[in-house]
């Protein structure tokens, strides 16, 4: 708890800073992290040489290792700005890029199923999307120390986000299709055979999960993804790509349809590898031996 009270203090006196200087303050903080993270810049490397082997040089995966910290400081950043923005201002940073296929399913009454990953500013990214698109339902995973949960709940469901515990959420994700709602998912982290099943993912065999297409299926629901870009860390596009639907009943139309899936979230990191969360152990169901050693 008293970690906690460090941080709203901490948070507070950022706040009253211009945004450049926050911005600087974060990258310091993000460097300094960098320096001190040996076990997962360890993870970061494994990821890297397993998904693009040679094909992307020493220096440039030393690049794309330090971004990583960068990123996720803008992200926190994001979580803090997020609790005090309006709409008006996430209008103001924000661009849609092929907007106009979303409103037509919107103005048909058809519930939608938003896809993303940890991609980018993947906060600015939901909160945009729930304030200035649609309202949406979405999971959450609460935080190990529970002193910091009400903060990040209040953070992220300001703009219209209505947040569902991990645990029993396909049930409340159901529901809000069946009553013509819009949902999202991220759908970039580990999965294993129980909740998810095989593609191929950067030429290797890799589960993942089907939930997205499981909903399809049932609730008639398209599948729209989405992915955040900057230039500067200031102006955001997101940008969403061709729809998905489940073209029939069966177990292989599932799997075509989560294949495509992770055909354009491979696209988009192959086309952006810096952007994307490399520190998990995206492969530890199927390859776990690549993290060790």
């Amino acid at each position: 708890m008293i970690g906690f009270y460090f941080f709203l203090l901490f948070d507070w006196l950022v706040m009253k800073i211009p945004r450049t200087i926050r911005k600087k303050l974060f990258f310091a903080l993000a460097s300094l992290a960098h320096k001190l993270a040996g076990k997962r810049n360890r993870i970061i490397q494994a990821n890297l040489n397993f998904a693009f082997g040679d094909a992307l040089n020493l220096n440039e995966k030393k690049e794309i290792e330090s971004y990583c910290y960068q990123n996720l400081a803008l992200n926190l950043l994001q979580v803090m700005e997020n609790k005090r923005n309006t709409t008006e201002d996430l209008a103001k940073q924000v661009t849609f890029e092929n907007r106009e296929m979303v409103d037509l399913y919107l103005s048909q009454n058809r519930p939608l199923i938003f896809i993303s990953a940890h991609h980018g500013n993947w906060e600015i990214g939901a909160a945009s999307l729930a304030a200035l698109i649609t309202p949406i339902t979405s999971i959450y995973k609460g935080l190990d120390n529970d002193a910091f949960n009400p903060y990040l709940l209040e953070a992220r469901s300001r703009h219209r986000l209505n947040l569902i515990e991990k645990n029993g959420a396909i049930k409340h994700l159901a529901r809000a299709l069946k009553n013509n709602q819009c949902v999202s998912l991220l759908i970039d982290q580990s999965s294993n055979a129980k909740s998810g099943i095989k593609v191929n993912f950067f030429n290797h065999p890799t589960y993942h999960t089907s939930a997205a297409a499981q909903l399809s299926r049932k609730y008639n629901a398209p599948i729209i993804g989405l992915y955040i870009y900057t230039e500067d860390e200031e102006n955001y596009v997101i940008r969403f790509v061709e729809p998905i639907e489940v073209e029939g009943d069966d177990e292989q139309s599932i799997l075509n349809a989560t294949q495509r899936q992770v055909d354009d979230l491979e696209k988009v990191i192959r086309a952006h590898p810096k952007f994307w969360f490399w520190c998990h152990k995206r492969w530890k169901s199927e390859f776990n031996e690549i993290y060790t050693g």
